[in-house]
């Protein structure tokens, strides 16, 4: 069992994770929940995104609606959370996935500037 903590990166999850439905955001809790107790959580839930070098996606399905939450790990057990969006075609947008590039570079200067 793993006990991995999630932090957000600003408000980007928070926005996204309000404009959604009841059923959406117990999903998204179920998924995080996942996430952060299952020593090796399934692809279906978690993926890491080819040529994103170190990104991954929270994959949420409720009914025929997809969303996506771009994350990324620190320090081996601390997940970040960045924005969220509903999918709607088979691939993921390549705008939605370099913003959350962009997020994630933002978040470790952030860090690394204290």
């Amino acid at each position: 069992m793993a006990n991995r903590t999630i932090k957000l990166y600003k408000d980007y999850f928070k926005v996204f994770y309000v404009a959604q439905n009841d059923a959406v955001r117990r999903k998204i809790n179920y998924c995080i929940n996942v996430v952060k107790t299952v020593y090796r959580v399934p692809k279906t839930i978690l993926k890491n995104m080819e040529d994103a070098d170190g990104l991954y996606e929270i994959r949420v399905e409720v009914g025929n609606n997809i969303f996506r939450i771009f994350c990324c790990f620190d320090e081996g057990s601390l997940v970040i959370l960045f924005n969220g969006f509903q999918k709607k075609t088979q691939k993921t947008p390549k705008q939605q996935i370099e913003r959350a590039k962009k997020l994630m570079k933002e978040c470790f200067n952030d860090k690394d500037n204290g």
